[in-house]
């Protein structure tokens, strides 16, 4: 089951990363630690979650495709994770594919909007999509680098790389490269206010109301702040696991225990 996406700090201030990169048309990296979000909120922006399944399933045309239209003139975004040993040609080859199905997309949403664009004949539809944004850059090699920031340089087109802390020293071993970044954007873990707010929407979820001035709660809450620290990925996965230790045991208050419960079910890092 697809949960609702939760609004936070962070998203809100990748959402400003992003679009100043694609207003610049410029290199911009996003760093932080596993878990915290980035690939969520990457996701996000890009309305992927939805274009992504559309433009695989590319068939007939259909009532839904003036929506999806939309969506893909909105964030004029393509999002790729490339593959743990992918080739720099492929790699490429990828990426125009995705230029294309989201251009065309974007250009069908324009041409329902004005006459004069419908009467246009066909042009460079990849010149719709303003910002590529690549997730586990880690996996590119220097060569792909290298041709990412050629096609940078040639077509303007904005670009962000995310990847784990860390990522940003290792392109400074790629000068032409790293020369070409505007931005770099640390995603953060969630702070108390956020991660109270995140486990007020999970309390709801599971037919209860969190209230921390209640001693109970509170407890439970500083249980769930000192295993998560605040680690978004690892939130999502706790919270499962609490209501299934809820429903086996027949409870209806969250505790320090039945989170310590939930906890032990998981595989939690260092």
């Amino acid at each position: 089951m697809n949960q609702a996406f939760i609004v936070t700090k962070e998203h809100r201030r990748f959402t400003e990363f992003a679009n100043a990169v694609r207003k610049e048309k410029t290199i911009g990296i996003c760093h932080g630690a596993a878990g915290v979000g980035k690939t969520n909120s990457a996701r996000r922006y890009a309305n992927w979650d939805a274009l992504e399944p559309y433009i695989n399933e590319w068939g007939p045309r259909g009532d839904h495709d003036a929506k999806h239209y939309a969506m893909a003139d909105r964030s004029r975004t393509v999002f790729y994770t490339p593959e743990v040993l992918c080739r720099p040609k492929d790699l490429m080859n990828e990426l125009m594919h995705w230029q294309i199905k989201v251009g065309i997309c974007a250009d069908e949403h324009v041409r329902s909007l004005s006459p004069e664009a419908a009467a246009e004949k066909q042009h460079d539809v990849t010149r719709f999509v303003e910002l590529l944004i690549i997730d586990e850059a880690e996996r590119l090699t220097p060569t792909a680098l290298e041709l990412l920031r050629d096609r940078h340089d040639r077509t303007h087109l904005a670009m962000i790389l995310i990847g784990m802390p860390g990522i940003d020293e290792r392109f400074r071993h790629y000068p032409q490269l790293y020369s070409r970044l505007g931005f770099s954007h640390h995603y953060r873990a969630l702070g108390r206010e956020e991660l109270l707010f995140v486990l007020d929407r999970h309390w709801k979820r599971l037919g209860k109301t969190l209230d921390p001035d209640d001693f109970t709660d509170a407890q439970a809450i500083a249980a769930i702040e000192r295993i998560t620290r605040g680690n978004f990925r690892l939130l999502e996965r706790l919270f499962p696991q609490i209501n299934r230790v809820l429903k086996i045991n027949q409870l209806d208050t969250i505790t320090d225990d039945v989170i310590e419960a939930a906890a032990s079910i998981l595989v939690i890092g260092n």
